[in-house]
């Protein structure tokens, strides 16, 4: 039990510390967001991509924002194999990089994704464009 003492009156008093920092200033409510942020679909390396924004680093001066951050995202690309060879899935999910431009809801973006090295090719770095709508 004394063990468990310290921790528990440290997690205590941290939390009071935080609410007393909230009711110093009533106009200061925390916002509920579902979600913020953006849906892009583009293309890149023969295929497409759908994205939805991720953690990023926000410039915004509105009504622009500008976006430089990691894209989590699904390709649509189906593969090329002799005929009879197994193949990958069309829909894959994949992490890329890139910037977003945003002007009010319009956003377009120039992302980065890489591919890894198979039998077939060597591993490289592809570019693509896209756009969508800014929430």
């Amino acid at each position: 039990m004394r063990k468990l003492l310290k921790p528990l009156t440290t997690l205590t008093l941290t939390l009071s510390l935080f609410n007393a920092g909230w009711s110093q200033n009533p106009s200061a409510r925390p916002v509920l967001a579902v979600w913020d942020g953006m849906v892009i679909a583009g293309y890149v390396d023969k295929g497409a991509f759908v994205n939805f924004g991720g953690p990023c680093i926000k410039f915004a001066s509105k009504p622009y924002v500008i976006t430089l951050g990691m894209l989590p995202s699904f390709r649509i690309k189906e593969d090329k194999v002799a005929a009879g060879a197994k193949k990958n899935s069309p829909v894959t999910p994949n992490l890329g990089a890139g910037v977003s431009f945003a002007y009010k809801h319009l956003a377009l973006q120039v992302p980065v994704y890489y591919n890894a090295k198979t039998t077939a090719a060597d591993g490289r770095w592809h570019v693509g464009i896209g756009a969508g709508y800014r929430f």
